[in-house]
């Protein structure tokens, strides 16, 4: 590593400037990508008004879904189920759910409630009502808000958390050991924070394999331990990423105490069990790239081992940032300190985990929202900014850390070259150079007399030759420490914003999903008015549908009922639009009786905004009556 001080602060600058610049090349092209699915569409559609009961109930995703007994409901307007058996997928494909309804059903008004799991994991729910033969009150009452707004939800994202911190701890503690100083392993805090790492992991996962079903199910918290609900969640995606990672856990249980044991005493062992470790983590970091976002939508097998490598960097960085932190506050009983080389050689470390988190963050924001538009229209998008200023603000407080690293690296060269000479009257030469090598001196060259290019210098003797570096030594130290500490600090911040957007749905979903809704269906228009049919306690009613009710050209159709919901011949029925605030109108639908309702093919409608209807309606030949309404005309879409 080089110790100037203008490279450090150089070298990250520069790679700042070329991360914005591969920032904006990648996030400014776009393709179609899918994850955290979304209601494409159903039949009957949303609002729907028909004139027959339908036999199914059948929606469409816009991406594979899974789904339990419970994820598809269909309820009469006295709220009691009408699909007696559970959903299926619709003639083998994997983005649609059917349920078959019961009998004959009565006129009314039915709720459609469906909460299902999308292929990166996640919950969906949502409920949406059509009616048969006529609108009517329904006792149906359905939980329309987010997943992860209920006990179980909220549980289960405190424990994504958790399990989170427990991977950046123990991939990086076990890092540091491995890759910058062997000897932290004899060290009782890192020791303690590499048993809390696991402890948190172990614990964590072991209660989302719990929370799983209800969380998937929006069951209760105390359905936790029902076996049968438990076994649907280990045959699921997620259920199995989670024991696999249970499993892992379990044998990094059995060696951990040894490796700490082994790490520093066999020559070669070294290299070999830092590739064993670097696969342990690997394997440890796929059990939440198979089963989230990664796993779902375009580029999976690019997306996977990039997700992999983002949460390993994650790891190595914050966790290696904690444990330097820890040893930096330390200060042993022999008055041993880390050595500058320790650090030096984290520090080069981090800037390359760093590195690769931003990259492989740029790779992931370009596929999950797709646009510069998102980032300030989407929740996805939004939190994703305030993660990129804090990642931002981590690269500076890194270049400060590189900064401070470099001028102790400069000053650790002759102070441990002192204190080295200092010693040397007292031992023997091999003694001398395992003291060396213990401070960060560098080992004296083959048939060099050990001691003589660190004889101190003149002066009134070692120990005022030592003060000075020592003293400049301890004040960097405080300032990496501090530096260290913040940078940590930020790095917490960025791992809770990280957490919340993996449980954010993606802004190329949220797009996709409106867009491929407003392709798959027409959105109508549907007016119910009451009027006087000319008899004692006589009302009937007239249905107005207007399709798609948008600007342009428009489809109409009105349907005349009696008082007790049965189809009315009336001999005349007109129509015609008004839309006062602008002074447009009256336009007259021409409505056509097409005996048994009337209806009109080619209505324009030139303005959006709201229409006010004036419906005729002859009941005799000298009886009539005329009702208004309003009714919303949206714009075209794009």
């Amino acid at each position: 590593m080089h110790t100037g001080p203008a490279r450090s602060v150089g070298t990250p600058l520069t790679a700042l400037a070329l991360v914005v610049a591969v920032f904006a090349l990648v996030l400014g092209g776009a393709g179609a990508a899918f994850a955290h699915a979304g209601l494409s569409g159903s039949d009957p559609a949303d609002g729907a008004v028909l004139k027959a009961a339908p036999q199914y109930v059948t929606l469409t995703f816009t991406e594979s879904v899974s789904f339990s007994e419970d994820s598809l409901r269909v309820l009469s307007p006295q709220n009691e189920r009408v699909n007696p058996r559970p959903a299926r997928h619709v003639d083998g494909k994997d983005n649609t759910a059917r349920v078959e309804l019961s009998g004959k059903l009565p006129q009314g008004t039915y709720t459609v409630a469906w909460r299902v799991v999308s292929a990166d994991g996640h919950p969906i729910s949502g409920a949406f009502v059509f009616s048969n033969g006529k609108p009517s009150e329904t006792a149906a009452v359905v939980a329309t808000g987010s997943p992860d707004d209920t006990a179980v939800g909220r549980l289960y994202g405190v424990l994504r958390y958790l399990a989170y911190s427990g991977l950046a701890l123990l991939v990086g503690a076990a890092a540091f050991v491995l890759v910058c100083w062997p000897e932290a392993a004899t060290v009782r805090p890192v020791r303690r924070l590499l048993v809390l790492g696991w402890v948190a992991l172990t614990a964590s996962t072991v209660a989302l394999l719990l929370l799983r079903g209800p969380y998937e199910t929006a069951g209760q918290l105390t359905s936790a331990f029902d076996p049968a609900q438990l076994g649907r969640t280990l045959t699921g995606r997620p259920g199995r990423a989670l024991v696999a990672r249970l499993v892992l856990l379990a044998a990094a249980a059995v060696s951990l105490r040894w490796v700490a044991r082994r790490t520093a005493d066999r020559t070669g062992f070294g290299g070999r069990l830092r590739w064993a470790g670097a696969l342990f983590a690997s394997a440890l970091a796929v059990t939440w790239a198979a089963a989230e976002h990664a796993s779902a939508g375009i580029q999976v097998a690019l997306a996977v081992p990039v997700a992999v490598l983002h949460l390993l960097a994650m790891g190595v960085w914050l966790g290696g940032l904690i444990t330097l932190l820890l040893l930096l506050r330390r200060r042993g009983s022999d008055g041993r300190e880390i050595p500058a080389s320790a650090i030096g050689r984290f520090s080069a470390l981090a800037f390359n985990a760093v590195a690769v988190l931003v990259a492989t963050g740029v790779y992931q924001s370009w596929r999950q929202v797709g646009s510069w538009e998102a980032l300030s229209t989407t929740s996805y998008g939004k939190t994703l900014l305030v993660k990129i200023a804090a990642v931002v603000l981590v690269l500076c407080a890194a270049s400060f850390s590189r900064r401070w690293t470099a001028r102790l690296g400069h000053e650790a060269s002759p102070a441990t070259a002192t204190v080295t000479a200092a010693l040397m009257p007292a031992v023997s030469a091999p003694e001398r150079v395992r003291v060396a090598q213990g401070v960060g001196a560098p080992t004296p060259a083959a048939g060099q007399e050990p001691g003589g290019a660190a004889e101190a210098p003149a002066g009134d003797g070692p120990g005022d030759t030592a003060e000075a570096p020592r003293f400049k030594a301890d004040a960097y130290r405080r300032g990496l420490r501090r530096m260290v500490t913040a940078e940590a600090v930020l790095g917490v911040v960025v791992l809770v914003v990280t957490t919340v957007l993996t449980g954010t749905q993606p802004s190329r979903a949220a797009g996709e999903r409106v867009a491929v809704a407003s392709a798959a269906e027409p959105q109508a228009q549907v007016v119910t008015v009451p009027f006087d049919m000319g008899t004692a306690n006589h009302q009937g009613t007239v249905q107005i549908t207007l399709t798609p009710g948008r600007v342009g050209e428009n489809t109409v159709e009105a349907v005349v009922y009696t008082p007790d919901g049965g189809l009315a011949t009336v001999p005349e029925l007109r129509l015609s639009l008004t839309q006062d605030a602008l002074g447009i109108g009256p336009l007259d639908a021409k409505l056509k009786n097409l005996k048994g309702y009337w209806a009109a093919y080619d209505l324009r409608l030139p303005m959006p905004g709201v229409w006010t209807l004036n419906i005729t309606v002859r009941t005799t030949d000298i009886d009539q009556v005329t009702v208004r309404d309003t009714v919303r005309i949206t714009s075209l879409p794009g």
